[in-house]
């Protein structure tokens, strides 16, 4: 019995050993699995682009990879031509263009010259309005006029645009762009910011309204009226004042109020001496001394 229990021991001592170095060798190759997993990671987010096969043979690019390519065509094609000029010139209101009245017109002009050997065509000009601290940001989008207007090799061509600004964006800033779109003859778009600055909102300070107008009227009548009503007081207050009655002109009708003062005296005495009579009297007297 205790040699079948050496043997047994014997046996133990001899696998023992042979069973530690298998696990450890597994515990090690996971370590290592995991290892070259956390690398793989590291190098796909380190990486600009990963290439992802989808089982069909064909390769598919990451977001960041494909934005940033996104964004260098855009980039490449709002860009203008080499062989083209652009100018901007602001007609209402007149001037550089950094402040626009609110709710009223607004017009310039955008002047191309073709410096090249080849034709152009000006395909259409827009405007927007952006965000002042983010011109990727949009707030506001006017129509695009389309012009398909040709332009020669070393000739010029002026195009108009016009907007009205709303009243909503009184006393802001805002962020203009102007786009002049165009391609030349073999076919090469181009999309030139003519314009691209950050502009300010005014309200026009107008010098006559319909509230100024109306308050003008009201003072004015409530003048006329105070007037008035001054007149007819100093008007009362004179008439009782003034309350004898005025002296009227009765004319020669009594004979006691002629004035003989610069009659001579003698014929004066001949005329008090004289008994009065009436014209009638006097008339009846001629005839009788006539007959």
């Amino acid at each position: 019995m205790f040699g079948g229990m050496r043997k047994l021991l014997f046996l133990l001592l001899l696998v023992l050993p042979a069973i530690i170095s298998i696990t450890d060798e597994g515990r090690m190759t996971a370590l290592a699995q995991e290892d070259e997993v956390e690398g793989e990671e590291e190098d796909m987010t380190d990486d600009d682009e990963v290439n992802v096969d989808d089982g069909t043979g064909a390769e598919i690019e990451t977001a960041e990879g494909g934005e940033e390519e996104e964004e260098e065509e855009e980039e490449a094609t709002a860009k203008g031509s080499p062989d083209a000029d652009t100018v901007i010139l602001f007609t209402k209101p007149v001037g550089a263009g950094t402040e626009l009245p609110a709710g009223k017109l607004v017009e310039f002009l955008v002047g191309f010259t073709n410096n090249g050997d080849k034709d152009f065509v000006l395909d259409a000009i827009d405007a927007s309005f952006r965000y002042p601290m983010d011109f990727n940001f949009y707030i506001q989008n006017f129509t695009a006029i389309p012009y398909n207007r040709a332009v020669k090799p070393r000739q010029e061509a002026t195009v108009m645009y016009s907007f009205y600004p709303a009243e909503a964006f009184a006393a802001r800033p805002l962020g203009l762009t102007v786009n002049l779109a165009y391609h030349d003859a073999d076919g090469n778009s181009f999309l030139e910011a003519v314009f691209n600055q950050t502009v300010s909102i005014v309200e026009l300070d107008e010098g006559m309204d319909g509230e100024t107008f109306f308050l003008y009227v009201f003072m004015l009548a409530f003048s006329v009226l105070l007037l008035v009503a001054g007149h007819h007081f100093l008007s009362s207050f004179g008439r009782k004042k003034g309350s004898k009655k005025p002296a009227v002109e009765m004319g020669t009708r009594r004979r006691d109020d002629v004035d003989y003062d610069w009659l001579p005296k003698g014929l004066l005495n001949e005329i008090r001496k004289t008994p009065r009579q009436s014209p009638k009297q006097r008339k009846t007297k001629r005839d009788a001394s006539s007959r």
